[in-house]
């Protein structure tokens, strides 16, 4: 399928130093990536949890009155001039 050629010059890229050097870059970033991204994650978890019992104890505020339609008046009234 492939000549000899190229077998030995797939063989000495594949173990170049620039190309090893790259493969243990991109390893430890992506091991990175995943280990913040799990404290993260752990850390989120523990925060809505705290966040969600916040919001069961929070006190309610009664309603605003109930406004009717076709009403113009704002219930303001007007101040005469003079």
């Amino acid at each position: 399928m492939f000549s000899v050629e190229v077998r030995e010059m797939l063989a000495q890229v594949i173990t170049s130093w620039q190309v090893l050097a790259v493969t243990v870059v991109l390893v430890l970033y992506i091991s990175l990536v995943n280990y913040v991204a799990k404290v993260r994650h752990r850390s989120g978890d523990s925060f809505s949890a705290r966040r969600k019992r916040k919001k069961a104890s929070k006190v309610q505020f009664p309603s605003a009155p109930a406004v009717v339609p076709g009403d113009d008046d704002l219930g303001l009234e007007e101040i005469p001039k003079g």
